[in-house]
């Protein structure tokens, strides 16, 4: 085999290697990669905190779930876990929206983490984390890094606090009647 032939062979060894090879290395692997930010259509919603949306088009077109930053809302078998999911299902789903990310991209779950807008014409119309929160079907849930919003996430809840709306209306009724 001539310099040249083998030279060829190597290149065309490399090129297939050498991709595989960078996947296993810490850091390279494609889901390491960042989920996609800006414009997306929410598919599914999961709960009052978590949605399914997908971004791009065909063949490039990425389904993913997205955990909003900096609120909590009543999990699965807890008071006002109904409403505040069916809140949010009101609000986005099948809607268009804007996914902005804040300093970490994932959670330890692998969802992407994001504030969510609804838009209308392009246009952001509903800051869906900031609405949960101040009609009371969330909590602010302030995690660092991601405290972009934290400060105003903080008001609106003292405000839905205040107001006695959504779920502390009803902790405020349990404590009341010693629930």
């Amino acid at each position: 085999m001539s310099k040249s032939a083998l030279r060829a062979a190597l290149l065309i060894v490399l090129s297939l290697i050498l991709p595989l090879t960078l996947s296993l290395l810490p850091g390279c692997s494609p889901q390491k990669q960042l989920l996609p930010a800006g414009e997306a259509k929410v598919v599914r919603v999961i709960d009052g905190d978590t949605i399914e949306a997908c971004a791009g088009t065909f063949p490039h077109r990425r389904c993913f779930k997205v955990r909003y930053i900096g609120i909590d809302t009543p999990e699965r078998g807890e008071p006002f876990y109904r409403e505040a999911t069916e809140a949010n299902r009101k609000l986005v789903l099948g809607k268009e929206v804007w996914l902005e990310r804040d300093i970490e991209d994932r959670d330890v779950y692998g969802r992407a983490l994001r504030y969510v807008y609804v838009l209308k014409d392009g246009r952001k119309e509903v800051f869906v984390n900031a609405w949960l929160v101040k009609y009371g079907y969330a909590r602010a849930y302030i995690i660092k890094p991601n405290t972009k919003y934290a400060s105003y996430l903080l008001e609106l809840e003292e405000e839905a606090r205040r107001e006695k709306r959504g779920i502390w209306g009803i902790y405020e009724m349990a404590e009341v009647s010693g629930g």
